[in-house]
Formats: C-alpha cells, structure tokens, sequence
C-alpha cells in the first residue's frame, strides 16, 4: 500500500503550483514491453478512458464526472465544461457535500485526535529513528515542521507523502480543487449538493487498516528510489489524459514491484476499502434517491473504470452508459 494510491485519491494542491511543478512521464519512460503489457492490462478494463459518462435507465439520467482531488491546469476549464449538467440536475451528489465538508473541518478542529495522534506513540516511536529521520526530511522538503508531523496519524502521514515536495513548496493544502468547486456552483444556482457517504464513516474507515498496514504505507515510500515530483507530474498527466484505469494499474505495478506478495494482500485490502466497498454504496443510495430524476455526481477518477466500477455496476442494474465529451 504505497503513497500511490493515498495520491490517485487523497492529495490537495494549488493551481498555481501546477503550473510551476514539471516533471518526468513514468510511465513514458518505461521499457517499451512493459509499457505495452501495462497499457494493455488497463485497456481490458470496463470503460478504461474517459471522465465524463451518462447512465441512462428509462426516466432516470445520472452523469459522472471523474474527479482529480485537486487543482490542475484544466480546473476551470473542466467546471465550465460540466456546468450544463450541474444547471440540468435535480439533484447533485459529491463523495461529501461542501455542507459536510465545512463540517469535517469544524469536527476536526474541534477533536485533533481524527487526524492526530493524541495519546500513547507518536510516529517517531512508532518509525523509529532511521525511518523518523528520513519521513521528518520529507516534511521539511514540503515546508511541513517535523514537530508537527510527527503527531500525523500513520495513514494522513502517507497522504503528506503523495504530495510532490515541489507542489507543497509552492502552495500546497491551500487551493480548491475541482469537488468543491461543483459544490460551489451548484449552490450558486440554488441546488446544494448532497453527500454520496458519512464522512464520519470514511474516516472511521482510515483507522480501520491495522498499524502495521498503515506504518507500512510510509515505509514503502522509502523503498522507492525515484522522484515523488516525477509521480505526480505522471498521475496527473495521465489523468488529463483521460487514461484513468492505466493510472490505477500504474499504482498497483509499482506497490507489487516494491513489495511483492506481501503487498498483493495489501493492495487487494485497500482496493476493497476504498473503492469496491464505497462504490457499492454508493449505487444503492443512487439508486434509492434519483429515481425518475436527472442526477449529477463528481466523484473521484478511480471510481468509475473497471469491473467493480460505478459504471459497471450501473450497467449490470439496466443503465445504458454512454460515454461525453468534455470538449467545448
């Protein structure tokens, strides 16, 4: 369980330190048949490429639009091109509203101990030295304080360490990303959006991975020798490039080649937690509340492709999928 998956669905970053942050295309750079099996992997999958979709079932319409957590240079660009289905929606869902978003923050201001440890180890005892010395150059490389650092919560730790130290340096944890842009739009013309989960549930979640699992996510990243500015320019390229299902193949080479059949189970674990689980979830509630109605989700990229995907999982229930332009 590496730092790669915490990127392709938890990291936050300015606009501004995209356009600064330029980096190496990983994938590009791989040996060409290696690439070819990857790419080919990924091209199996359901509904490999694309961001935006329509799910059609009689009267009821819903449309995904696949989200990168975090600002990029297509941001706007992205919002103007969804908005006409924001405006058409009764209805219009984000993973979690920007009511409970406000929420979460005020929960988590008021109770440190949902993204801190408050009591008993903090990570420079549950590290130790050698792995605590070299997370601690990480933070400062990220303009993040060790002293501070050091009471993250093992998973939020490992979400620190998906940001690129060239994006935290240049304003990282302060912009908005695209999701609460909807939210924001779709305010504006008076239709709020509504949650797709509790948001207390998901970060119950985060606590549920064993210890081990969760300190190992840090470690993992120490046995990875590249460039975390050269993964995050390659995930969001990629993403820019519509090419959503090889970004999560990508993501699970790299965790099997750094750790072999010991990482398979872990993988397999968070794939589990973070996508089959919630995307389930999420269908059923879709299902339960957009009867009849024009519904429009942004949810995160990863969530639509594939077998388990949102998509598939529509299409299974007698929705005809049709995949949109983003263009103009």
């Amino acid at each position: 369980m590496l730092r790669y998956l915490a990127v392709v669905l938890f990291v936050f970053s300015s606009e501004a330190a995209f356009a600064r942050c330029e980096g190496r295309d990983l994938i590009a750079e791989m040996p060409a048949a290696e690439r070819a099996a990857l790419e080919a992997k990924a091209g199996q999958e359901a509904f490999a490429e694309g961001l935006l979709w329509r799910a059609t079932r009689g009267e009821t319409e819903i449309s995904f639009f696949g989200t990168y957590h975090f600002p990029h240079e297509q941001t706007q660009a992205h919002l103007e091109a969804v908005t006409p289905y924001i405006k058409a929606a009764d209805r219009v869902y984000l993973e979690v509203s920007n009511a409970d978003t406000a929420k979460l923050e005020r929960e988590m201001a008021e109770d440190p101990s949902l993204m801190f440890i408050t009591e008993g180890p903090t990570l420079p005892d549950l590290l130790g030295e050698a792995d605590w010395t070299q997370f601690a150059e990480e933070m400062r490389a990220r303009a993040i304080p060790p002293f501070f650092a050091a009471k993250f919560k093992p998973t939020w730790a490992a979400m620190m360490l998906g940001i690129g130290p060239c994006e935290a340096r240049s304003g990282a944890l302060e912009g908005d990303g695209i999701d609460k842009l909807v939210g924001d739009r779709a305010a504006e013309i008076g239709n709020p959006s509504h949650s797709l989960e509790d948001y207390r549930a998901l970060l119950t979640m985060l606590d549920s991975f064993p210890m081990q699992d969760q300190l190992d996510m840090i470690r993992m990243f120490f046995a990875w020798s590249g460039s975390p500015d050269d993964m995050a320019y390659t995930l969001r390229q990629r993403y820019l490039a519509q090419e959503v299902a090889l970004i999560w193949a990508f993501s699970e080479k790299m965790t099997l080649d750094l750790g072999g059949e010991a990482a398979r189970e872990d993988f397999a674990l968070f794939e589990q937690k973070m996508l089959i689980d919630r995307n389930a979830a999420w269908v059923v509630r879709l299902l339960d509340e957009a009867q009849g109605q024009k519904v429009f989700a942004a949810v995160g990229a990863a969530h639509l492709p594939g077998e388990i995907g949102v998509l598939r999982l529509l299409e299974d229930e007698g929705f005809e999928i049709t995949r949109l332009s983003l263009d103009p």
